[in-house]
């Protein structure tokens, strides 16, 4: 393992916040000093650096300062290109889809985008195609038709909810599984993005074991819906 590690000499953080520092939205005391942000970037650099195999963690002293460091596999040369760094995780669970399989993601945040991408080139028969606003993916759905789409909520045009319903609206796209990754995570929210056609609903930073298990089941559902036919 490669062990990267930022110090600084500020003030330090009190042990009984330390685990709160990664939970989504979580921004301890920052709103009261007026520094702007939303809470998700440590809980976001977890997600990615899990899902590259490492780890994440931190070590602070009260008066003297914090350490942040994250751990990551390391490899004796460059892996080729287009391919896979390091062992991930997700190797773990198999996706034996028969043929390939194209999953779009509609999102707008590139760090989400380039997760999943990753995440997903270990399965050979997948094949991933993005878009990062609602109308773009409602377009690219309708021309690509593909098997599976992971639809985020919040998006720069249209939101989600929108994009959903024009994906149902469709004949050409009304069959396609849609599985919804937000941090909007209410139980009305979820109940009606189900209600309107979603088959799941993940939430973000979402376990990449859960979201590999669901596309498995809905590509998996498809594949035998269409052998039916």
């Amino acid at each position: 393992m490669l062990r990267l590690a930022v110090v600084d000499t500020g003030p330090g953080i009190p042990p009984d916040n330390l685990e709160k520092l990664f939970i989504p939205f979580e921004r301890l005391n920052a709103a009261e000093t007026g520094i702007e942000g939303t809470g998700l970037g440590l809980a976001f650099s977890k997600v990615f650096v899990e899902a590259m195999g490492g780890s994440i963690g931190v070590e602070s002293t009260v008066g003297q300062g914090t350490t942040f460091w994250i751990d990551l596999p390391a490899v004796a040369a460059p892996a080729s290109a287009g391919q896979p760094q390091a062992d991930l995780p997700s190797a773990e669970i198999p996706l034996e889809i028969c043929g390939e399989r194209t999953v779009l993601y509609i999102e707008d945040n590139l760090l989400n985008l380039k997760l999943v991408e990753r995440i997903l080139l270990r399965f050979p028969s997948i094949r991933f195609i993005s878009a990062t606003l609602g109308e773009q993916g409602v377009d690219l759905a309708r021309a690509q038709r593909p098997d599976l789409i992971l639809l985020d909520l919040h998006l720069p045009d249209i939101w989600g909810d929108e994009v959903l319903r024009r994906l149902q609206a469709d004949p050409a796209t009304s069959a396609i599984p849609v599985i919804m990754l937000s941090a909007d995570a209410t139980p009305e929210q979820i109940k009606r993005l189900l209600a309107a056609g979603a088959q799941s609903y993940l939430t973000k930073p979402f376990d990449y074991r859960q979201l590999l298990e669901t596309i498995y089941e809905c590509l998996r559902t498809a594949e035998l819906i269409h052998a039916s036919n």
